[in-house]
């Protein structure tokens, strides 16, 4: 395997980790604490082109690989996990939906607005009773002439309520299972739609997590995306790209505290030595850089084979139960190493620790991801 970057690949990791370093870095701690949307840097990412990277330039965008895509999240996600979703959810089941799979009005009605940051997007699937059993959505669309009509709810919804558009599953066919599954594109002014309760969540503070409501809401035809009972399908060719994007925030998150906790332990004293100098601190740092390094192979790889085209589920969820737990784990032990400090808002690895728990749950929970990987074994790989 060969991981050597191209110089616009590097060129693009540099912009996005100077910003995340030079912008978002110092406003962290303060958007964690306030969970107030930060429109103003999400804006700025917009002007960059950073929400953009992987749409082709005829739509607006970048045309950046998918590699340097991932290396985006993972840069702004060292700085701030929550401005890390926001990237990627905007990007990988908000922008690619209808990159993939829609009309040419719709890529040209929405791509060169979602590129530019002018709007934002959001993916809704998920519902009270229907997590990592996608098929028991129960939210309705019923055709009416050149309309469908919408009711139901959704949970959960990453970017909801600052969105303008929203790709919105939803059952036409209630007597065909996955295949009576519908998508739909909402825009954020859809007559009957309304978005909810915002979610107080343990970390992604200033991510915006909200349900959305659909009393009659009147989507036009021209606003579905593919055909009726696609839907599902089309939710399950955007999991491989999106369970790589969340292994990049997880690889982000994770670099961030291995390098805080190792910077600690050089600077903190203890019985008249650096922390460094002893061997059990010595051996946990070993321990959470072996992780985050075998994290990154996983990630990139991963990564690579989604830019190529090939099949990637097995390769998507390998990199996504790893990173993930990686994440989780080389967090706790910054807090652990960080000591009473590690417990208090004046550092930041209890944030890291926090943001990373989502990181286990979200775009698959890692048992489904185990389900994945157990259902794509093959012998003598």
């Amino acid at each position: 395997m060969d991981f050597n970057l191209s110089i616009e690949q590097l060129e693009m990791r540099n912009l996005v980790r100077n910003f995340a370093r030079e912008v978002i870095a110092p406003r962290a701690a303060e958007i964690d604490e306030t969970d107030e949307f930060p429109r103003d840097i999400v804006r700025q990412m917009g002007d960059l082109g950073m929400l953009g990277l992987p749409i082709p330039e005829q739509y607006g965008g970048v045309g950046a690989d998918f590699v340097a895509y991932m290396m985006a999240i993972e840069e702004i996600s060292y700085a701030s996990a929550a401005l890390g979703v926001i990237l990627a959810v905007h990007t990988s089941v908000g922008s690619f939906p209808i990159l993939y799979f829609g009309t040419e009005a719709q890529k040209q009605r929405y791509l060169p607005e979602l590129a530019s940051g002018r709007i934002i997007g959001a993916f809704a699937l998920t519902e009270a009773d229907a997590g990592s059993d996608a098929v028991a959505i129960r939210t309705r669309a019923v055709r009416d002439g050149d309309f469908y009509i919408l009711n139901g709810s959704k949970v959960f919804i990453t970017n909801g309520g600052e969105a303008g558009v929203y790709c919105v599953f939803a059952v036409t066919n209630p007597g065909r299972g996955a295949r009576g599954i519908t998508t739909f594109l909402v825009d954020a002014d859809t007559q009957g739609f309304r978005v909810g309760k915002k979610e107080k969540k343990m970390g992604l503070h200033g991510s915006a997590t909200c349900e959305l409501h659909f009393d009659d809401a009147r989507v036009p035809v021209k606003n579905r995306l593919g055909e009726e009972g696609q839907g599902f399908s089309i939710a399950m060719r955007l999991l491989d790209g999106g369970r790589v994007g969340i292994a990049a925030q997880g690889l982000g998150i994770a670099r961030a505290a291995l390098d805080a906790a190792y910077a600690y332990t050089r600077q903190r004293k203890q019985f008249g030595q650096e922390l460094a100098q002893f061997q059990g601190v010595q051996f946990m740092l070993a321990d959470m850089a072996t992780k985050v390094e075998a994290a990154r192979w996983l990630v990139y790889h991963a990564a690579q084979l989604r830019q190529e085209g090939a099949d990637c589920t097995r390769e998507a969820s390998m990199a996504k139960l790893f990173a993930t737990d990686t994440a989780m784990q080389v967090t706790t032990d910054a807090v652990q190493l960080f000591g009473g400090y590690g417990y208090i808002k004046d550092y930041p690895v209890e944030r890291y620790m926090r943001d990373a728990k989502i990181t286990q749950i979200y775009e698959g929970s890692n048992q489904i991801q185990r389900v994945v990987i157990a259902r794509h074994l093959q012998p003598n790989q």
